[in-house]
């Protein structure tokens, strides 16, 4: 397989969210992606770009349309997108619509990467893993699984995501 770059998207939500205290509310801060691919040892080519740090909850039609066209326009056929997990199927749908020929694999963490006990660093792996082996399309790396980005939806109860 051809060593072509990855293009890593972030765009905030509890992978990147910090909590200072008991008492306080999440802060989306820096994205901790960078630490995360240091500590993995990625040695593959990528690129990171921050689109901007917002909860999924408060993601706007004109968020998503900046997410579709930074991948729509980047050089990169494989694309991951940190994002949100509230709302990252209706981010799906809208890159599966705008974004042929390229396979984009999004993903996020119920728990923030830095917390001890997180599944970012797993769900981050997969969905690197996913846009080198994958066809193209949109896929969404969450739960240990990789589902079609348009045949999923996430169980709030369950605290995972579910195949329709």
């Amino acid at each position: 397989m051809a060593n072509q770059g990855i293009l890593i998207l972030t765009t905030g939500g509890t992978i990147d969210k910090n909590y200072f205290d008991a008492l306080s509310e999440y802060q989306i801060v820096d994205s901790g992606i960078p630490a995360l691919l240091d500590e993995a040892r990625v040695a593959l080519p990528y690129r990171l770009v921050e689109l901007m740090r917002k909860d999924s909850l408060e993601l706007t039609d004109a968020d998503r349309a900046l997410i579709a066209a930074a991948a729509r326009e980047a050089p990169e056929t494989r694309i991951v997108v940190t994002h949100g997990t509230d709302t990252m199927t209706e981010t799906a749908k809208l890159l599966a619509a705008e974004v042929p020929g390229k396979t984009i694999c999004l993903t996020g963490a119920l728990s923030p990467a830095r917390f001890a006990e997180t599944d970012a660093n797993f769900n981050l792996g997969m969905a690197i893993a996913t846009v080198q082996v994958a066809q193209p399309g949109v896929w969404i790396a969450m739960s240990g699984q990789v589902f079609d980005g348009l045949k999923v939806r996430k169980d709030r109860e369950a605290g995972k995501f579910v195949a329709l």
